[in-house]
């Protein structure tokens, strides 16, 4: 993948942080404009580059354990969708709130988090939000109406940019550089790892249980939550408050950081659509297939574990309009495989799904941050907003349309809106350099 030009590499580093699909894409506010203008220097907190990082493999357990366990969260519905539906007599779109809504509480929050975050210390941020998810997560288990289990999963998906993108600020501020581009791909690689187990959990582990999934994943976000508390390194000085940086409405005029963002919302709005409903696809006829079945079909998610290195390189080969393209003809594909009647064929789909998603998805990272002279913190944030709006949009949107048309109307819309990522990566084909 492209990487920004920077002497000390701190850009790229920056960039490595928003690599897969269930993060938070945002890297670290470290980097800010200096006071003058939407391009210039850049004016960094100063770092204790010199402070040796006792245990480094341990931190990088705890980071991965916490990330993992705070993202897979996000998505422990997912699988158990019907089972939902028939507890609670809801329908399908009404069912499936329980994990938009999640996804609409991070994009309503993921900002304003970012702002605590460069002027409070995190550490009591990370406290609240461990013990708010936790606690919606055992409201939830004993919840007895969809109403308030949906409005609990909101309040939930609010604070978990506090155990993600707080974190990846924390260890931004408070690591030597050496020691964090190693202990930010264990927060890249649990990104992955907490979508996929958070649905194994639920939908295959504890089958049937899903209140049971519940109660395990709350006991285990409180408990790294008060680890994370007690080791992680102390924490380094905050940006100063009179640092200026570029203007989110600014990053939305500019055609060349808008497109990236074009991209990562088209294919978030596919992805998260398709999972969501390929529950209801696959549980119903001709398939009739298991929870437990449906719950290894996410397995096709290990495609992501390896995808960033290899679009990397693919990128710096045939360039990022080509690989956005590759992405999207991907997606096309797969929804018109997953059109044909046959399991085999839909599981097919679902790995070209995750294939084209995670070629999009870290292309589009990668152009955004070259492009980048400064802000990277703040133009960061607003990809992680609009990938997890378009997430939230595909779901809602795909609602409608499978209680209308079921399965070739959620195939139908999603095909239409991969116009944005086809869109985009012919415009960086045509692109005057």
């Amino acid at each position: 993948m492209g990487q920004p030009g920077g002497a000390d590499g701190r850009e790229a580093v920056h960039a490595r942080t928003a690599l897969l699909p269930e993060s938070d894409p945002a890297a670290p506010g470290r980097g800010v404009l200096a006071a003058g203008g939407s391009s210039g220097s850049i004016a960094l907190p100063p770092r204790s580059a010199a402070r040796p990082v006792a245990g480094t493999f341990g931190l990088q357990a705890l980071v991965f354990g916490l990330v993992a366990a705070t993202i897979g969260t996000i998505y422990l519905t997912q699988p158990v969708l019907p089972e939902i539906s028939q507890d609670f007599g809801a329908s399908p779109s009404m069912a499936s709130l329980t994990v938009s809504m999640v996804i609409l509480g991070i994009t309503v929050a993921c900002m304003p988090f970012g702002v605590l975050a460069d002027r409070w210390p995190i550490k009591p941020i990370i406290l609240v939000g461990g013990v708010v998810i936790a606690s919606s997560l055992l409201a939830g288990a004993f919840s007895q109406g969809l109403t308030l289990l949906v409005a609990l999963r909101f309040v939930q998906g609010l604070f978990v940019p506090a155990l993600t993108s707080c974190l990846a600020a924390y260890l931004a501020r408070s690591l030597p550089l050496e020691s964090l581009a190693v202990v930010m791909g264990s927060y890249v690689s649990a990104t992955v790892v907490g979508g996929l187990s958070s649905r194994l959990l639920s939908g295959l582990v504890l089958v049937g249980h899903w209140r049971l999934s519940f109660v395990v994943t709350a006991a285990l976000v409180l408990l790294l939550t008060l680890a994370a508390l007690r080791w992680l390194p102390p924490e380094g000085p905050r940006q100063p408050r009179g640092a200026a940086s570029l203007s989110y409405l600014g990053l939305l005029r500019q055609r060349t950081t808008l497109a990236p963002y074009l991209a990562t919302f088209g294919s978030m709005f596919v992805f998260a659509a398709v999972f969501n409903f390929i529950t209801y696809h696959l549980a119903g006829p001709p398939f009739s297939a298991s929870t437990s079945f449906i719950s290894l079909v996410y397995l096709t998610y290990l495609i992501g574990v390896v995808s960033g290195p290899l679009v990397g390189r693919l990128t710096r080969r045939i360039g990022g309009g080509w690989t956005l393209l590759l992405g999207a003809a991907f997606l096309v594909l797969a929804l018109l495989v997953s059109l044909l009647p046959s399991l085999a064929a839909v599981v097919l789909s679902l790995a070209l799904v995750c294939a084209g998603h995670f070629t999009i998805h870290p292309a589009a990272t990668g152009l955004l941050n070259v492009r980048l002279q400064g802000g990277q913190g703040r133009g960061n944030s607003l990809y992680v907003l609009i990938y997890y709006l378009g997430g939230w949009a595909g779901i809602t949107a795909a609602g409608q349309a499978w209680s209308l048309w079921a399965w070739p109307g959620v195939a139908g819309l999603c095909l239409l809106v991969l116009v944005l990522p086809l869109a985009v990566g012919l415009g960086e084909i045509w692109r005057k350099p």
